[in-house]
C-alpha cells in the first residue's frame, strides 16, 4: 500500500518536473502494467477526471514507438505532453531530422515533418488519453496470442466542452 502511494507521489512529481503537468492522482487503473519487452505504463485518472498514460522503458523510446504503444493499449491519445520549458520540443527535433536527410531544403511544410516528428526521442513519455476503445485496457503478454491480452476494463470518452 505504502509502495503504491509513493509510486503515485513519484510520477506527479515527475509530471510536474519533466511535463510541466500538475496534477494529482485520483485513481490508478492499472499500474506498471508491461507494454513492450522493456517498457511499462500506468494508466491513471487525476481528480479532474483526465486520463492520462505514464509509459518508461529501460531502452530508447520514439514518439512513433509511444503512439504506437498507446494505440495496441486500446486507448485514443489526445496530447502527447512535450518536454517542460520546450513545447514545440516535437516540431523542432522533426525540423532537424528533416534537414539531416534533405541538407539543400530551406522552406519546410508541416505535412513534410509528419513522418520525422516521430523520430523524436521520448522517454519517458506522459499522455493525456481522449477515450478507451470498447472500454478495454490491454496489456503486453508474449504468451498471449497476438501478444497482448485485457489488463482491465474501464469505460472512459473525455467530452470537450468551452
Amino acid at each position: 500500500m505504502k509502495d503504491e502511494i509513493y509510486d503515485d507521489i513519484a510520477i506527479e512529481r515527475l509530471a510536474r518536473e519533466r511535463f510541466g503537468a500538475d496534477f494529482e492522482i485520483g485513481q490508478v487503473i492499472v499500474r506498471g502494467v508491461p507494454v513492450s519487452r522493456t517498457a511499462d505504463a500506468t494508466v491513471f485518472l487525476t481528480k479532474k477526471k483526465q486520463l492520462y498514460v505514464y509509459i518508461s522503458a529501460r531502452s530508447k523510446l520514439l514518439l512513433g514507438d509511444i503512439s504506437k504503444l498507446v494505440s495496441r493499449m486500446g486507448l485514443k491519445a489526445e496530447l502527447y505532453l512535450p518536454p517542460v520549458g520546450n513545447p514545440d520540443y516535437f516540431n523542432v527535433v522533426g525540423r532537424e531530422k528533416f534537414q539531416q536527410v534533405f541538407p539543400g531544403r530551406s522552406y519546410i511544410q508541416d505535412d513534410e515533418l509528419r513522418f520525422y516528428k516521430t523520430l523524436a526521442p521520448y522517454n519517458p513519455a506522459l499522455v493525456l488519453i481522449h477515450e478507451v476503445k470498447n472500454g478495454e485496457i490491454f496489456q503486453y503478454d508474449s504468451d498471449a496470442r497476438g501478444g497482448w491480452r485485457l489488463a482491465a476494463r474501464f469505460a472512459y470518452r473525455r467530452i470537450k466542452t468551452s
